[in-house]
């Protein structure tokens, strides 16, 4: 698989798992704790895309090794399913 096919595949696979999270959040209740909860679950679980999607933007292998490190902290807080 090339570079190319490489990126495109994980972007998206980060979007199908960000759609996912999107449809956990909205099936969820609207109220109290688990809003609360649920409100960091979407954040925490459409911010890899995001933090990826800026990586395959830098100029050096330094700088993309330093973005996927944050991807990685993110991907970690995300709940997994």
């Amino acid at each position: 698989m090339r570079n190319d096919e490489k990126i495109w595949a994980m972007k998206k696979r980060l979007k199908n798992y960000a759609l996912r999270i999107i449809r956990l959040y909205e099936s969820l209740p609207k109220y109290g704790a688990v809003h609360i909860v649920s409100h960091q679950i979407l954040r925490s679980g459409t911010s890899p895309g995001a933090q990826y999607r800026e990586a395959c933007r830098t100029k050096s292998n330094a700088d993309f090794i330093s973005k996927i490190e944050g991807f990685c902290r993110s991907w970690m807080k995300a709940p997994t399913g």
